[in-house]
């Protein structure tokens, strides 16, 4: 497309977003009685206006029916998680028994390695991508000590190449085939949480599970963002956090994945608990566990439904409007981002690397911005002039701009406001 980088141009734009409308049902931070640009969609997304609705639901059945809200609430609490599966199965590409919510998404992987970390002989080593998100990063190793193993010896890192900001498909095949029997699993974030990379998940898990691993992914930059086919990937295990694309609040609850061929697995080490026993039995507080079908055998505790009201709120948008037009308007919205970028930076006397890769399947909503010839003073700025972004040093901007709530309007006023802090600073 030949954009243009005028007010009017971004408005033409937007008046032609067919999911344009979707913005009146988010809610804004204000700056200055205006709505701010909000680029944080990727860490923390914008709180539907219907959240609320379905949390006073909860507090009013708690209120009027107590206990008796397990059974006889408008939506029963007893199995509220259900109401999930299919409309989030559609976000993930998976069957519905295949998913399920519960717990927080490094909870979630501590218990997904019950299941899928079984090192033995000299098969227990792990591989996952270097500089992952921290968390990723602990957790891994907490595993890999829990079993008595070295994290110096057990944990094998992807690197990129030097002077390279992303990862070759070629070097992530090459290591695992490295590895080969040695690997008892392979778990790397579907999306880099730092660049914004989309890694070729379908090839990847293929690859290590033909040296006899198990391959899981940490989609927490992924769920909502991107085109996901866990299923039809033969993915064995995923997890994700809800509260960042998918809009569900603070903190909140985790999703997870767990391929079927695992369902029916008699003798497969899991943690188990109350929640996750058959639901038609569960109240006849038998001494033996008998799972659940499909992916609510992981269940362990009842579910937290006032937390999980958000997550169904936004979940209800989704649905609606469907991933195939949320990834239609993001690859638009977010190639005008970068339109508007490469406008301003002949503008100014600094240079912005954008350090996501340029082809679109191999990016989402993400564009990670290395600010040369500028430092954390400029972030300071847009966050003091209503742009709400995130820095990750050394000087990177991450910008996301949500395609259920962002504008194109807002991309043009960013670059703007970009332009108006650099000139300001040179003066």
């Amino acid at each position: 497309m030949q954009f243009q980088n005028t007010l009017e141009y971004a408005r033409q734009l937007d008046a032609q977003d067919k999911i344009s409308s979707f913005r009146n049902q988010f809610i804004f931070p204000q700056h200055e009685g205006k709505n701010v640009i909000y680029f944080t969609g990727n860490s923390l997304g914008l709180q539907p206006k219907s959240a609320k609705k379905y949390v006073d639901e909860i507090m009013t059945d708690w209120a009027n029916l107590a206990v008796e809200g397990h059974f006889y609430a408008k939506k029963p609490w007893w199995d509220y998680h259900e109401r999930f599966a299919e409309k989030l199965a559609k976000v993930v590409g998976a069957k519905p028994t295949e998913v399920t919510v519960m717990n927080t998404l490094t909870v979630n992987l501590h218990l997904l390695m019950v299941s899928f970390y079984r090192p033995k002989g000299k098969r227990y080593k792990i591989i996952c991508e270097e500089k992952a998100f921290p968390s990723d990063q602990y957790m891994i190793s907490s595993q890999v000590r829990f079993h008595c193993y070295d994290p110096k010896d057990a944990i094998v890192e992807i690197k990129r190449r030097e002077g390279e900001n992303n990862f070759r498909t070629e070097d992530i095949l090459a290591k695992i085939k490295e590895v080969g029997a040695e690997c008892a699993l392979v778990l790397i974030g579907g999306v880099n949480y730092y660049t914004g990379q989309v890694l070729e998940m379908e090839k990847i898990t293929k690859a290590g599970q033909e040296i006899g691993a198990f391959v899981g992914w940490d989609l927490a930059h992924a769920a909502g963002n991107i085109e996901l086919k866990l299923s039809d990937w033969n993915v064995d295990f995923a997890a994700w956090c809800s509260y960042k694309y998918m809009n569900s609040g603070p903190g909140n609850a985790s999703g997870c994945f767990i391929n079927e061929k695992y369902h029916n697995q008699k003798d497969i080490p899991r943690f188990e608990g109350w929640w996750g026993h058959n639901k038609e039995r569960r109240f006849l507080m038998e001494p033996e566990f008998q799972p659940e079908n499909g992916a609510d055998a992981w269940q362990i505790s009842n579910a937290p439904v006032l937390a999980l009201a958000p997550y169904l709120a936004s979940l209800e948008i989704f649905d609606e409007v469907g991933m195939p037009a949320l990834i239609e308007k993001r690859n638009k919205i977010v190639a005008y981002l970068e339109f508007v970028l490469h406008e301003i930076d002949k503008e100014v006397d600094s240079n912005f690397e954008i350090i996501t890769p340029k082809k679109q399947e191999e990016r989402g909503t993400q564009l990670s911005v290395f600010l040369h010839g500028e430092g954390r003073e400029l972030f300071n700025y847009l966050m003091k002039n209503g742009v709400i972004t995130d820095w990750r040093e050394p000087n990177v901007i991450r910008l996301a701009p949500a395609p259920f709530y962002c504008s194109f309007e807002d991309m043009y006023q960013f670059g703007q406001i970009l332009k108006k802090g650099i000139l300001d600073k040179s003066k």
